[in-house]
């Protein structure tokens, strides 16, 4: 939502923090966006070895989420498990000769995260969605894969993706009026970027 062409008195509290949050944490996404692996994927000479690679790095990070960041959000999130991507990932990879099932800790030590934390990094993760459904498309049409052969993790969530992220959003807003915890949130979403940009760096 652009906040200075809407309408005087259309604005909400909810609006604001939005966009104070994709603000503050807009270097931190750019820099992970213009990483050369981050950009490969949506070269038009992209092949399946650099598309399995950058799978195996988000493999780490899907990972991770739903081992260690989830447990924190259960009781805020009541869809949480139908967000669940590691099994889809698990299967692209082992379409394309890439299996994999282990995986590296990206986000440290989930313990000492606060819940408001938490959905911050949860945030960029689902947000992540969204810019999935493109890489779906060009994935699809450069190297030929589907939803059901190698790209049902930028499948997402399909037709609901835009539906499911409206639902996120309200959730995290309505989290952050009542807990006041609007700074906690940013910090965790600008951690979530830069540590994902640290790891994509270090096995890139």
């Amino acid at each position: 939502m652009n906040i200075e062409n809407t309408p005087a008195g259309t604005v909400t509290p909810a609006d604001l923090f939005l966009g104070r949050l994709r603000t503050q944490t807009n270097p931190a996404h750019k820099a992970l966006e213009n990483l050369a692996v981050s950009t490969a994927i949506l070269s038009p000479k992209v092949n399946v070895e650099s598309y399995a690679h950058y799978l195996t790095l988000m493999h780490d990070v899907i990972s991770d989420t739903e081992k260690n960041i989830f447990p924190v959000l259960n009781h805020i999130i009541p869809d949480l498990s139908s967000r669940a991507k590691r099994e889809s990932l698990e299967a692209d990879l082992q379409h394309l000769g890439f299996a994999k099932s282990s995986f590296k800790a990206v986000f440290g030590d989930s313990e000492i995260f606060s819940e408001s934390f938490a959905l911050g990094i949860l945030y960029v993760i689902e947000g992540s969605s969204l810019g999935g459904r493109f890489i779906f498309n060009h994935v699809s049409n450069t190297i030929g894969v589907d939803e059901n052969s190698g790209a049902s993790y930028f499948a997402g969530y399909g037709n609901k993706t835009g539906q499911l992220w409206k639902h996120f959003l309200q959730t995290l807003t309505q989290h952050e009026a009542t807990s006041d915890s609007g700074d906690e949130i940013i910090a965790g979403a600008d951690y979530a970027f830069k540590a994902i940009f640290d790891h994509f760096s270090l096995y890139s």
